[in-house]
């Protein structure tokens, strides 16, 4: 099983610093589990303009295609104006329709206040599933005030919420791949 984690911002590290940990807890549940990070800073990924995929540069075709060929995903975004950043809305809309079809994608996010917590619940998981994820009930919401100046994270529930995703994760990834044999 291949799990690949998202970055979408493109300044700062909370956001690359929270799906590296749940990508980390991935790996403690199963050993065997493949895990890869891509952190959309280190990509130029263009505008979406209604092409074909092959019409795009070479970080485009490289990002959407690793999305489309992972079992399951971890999608982290800082949250900014009461929603997702443009740089990840962007890239889910390079991806097709059934895009997620068959694919677990866990909800990763962290912002200002404990009311942007509802991003990921009215306006994040509304995209999964409408690409035909299927997300876990839980999800990862971190306030940026539980950051120190080293990006390290100071709460005592954290943990216990990183590793309940990634197992929630694997495991209904797990029991959807039995359920198609």
């Amino acid at each position: 099983m291949k799990i690949v984690g998202i970055s979408g911002s493109l300044a700062g590290y909370k956001t690359f610093t929270l799906v590296n940990k749940v990508l980390q807890a991935a790996k403690a549940v199963d050993s065997t589990v493949e895990i890869e990070l891509i952190d959309l800073k280190g990509y130029d990924v263009e505008f979406v303009k209604g092409t074909p995929l092959s019409f795009y540069n070479d970080d485009t075709v490289k990002v959407v295609n690793k999305i489309l060929s992972a079992d399951c995903l971890l999608i982290g975004t800082p949250i900014y104006q009461a929603s997702i950043t443009g740089a990840l809305k962007n890239l889910l809309d390079h991806l097709p329709v059934d895009g997620l079809m068959d694919k677990t994608v866990g909800m990763i996010a962290h912002g200002e206040t404990d009311k942007h917590f509802l991003v990921l619940e009215y306006h994040l998981r509304s995209i999964l599933t409408f690409l035909k994820a299927v997300v876990p009930v839980s999800n990862l919401f971190v306030r940026n005030d539980y950051f120190d100046e080293e990006n390290e994270i100071h709460d005592i529930n954290l943990n216990h919420r990183i590793k309940k995703l990634a197992a929630e994760t694997i495991t209904i990834q797990k029991l959807m791949k039995l359920k198609g044999e």
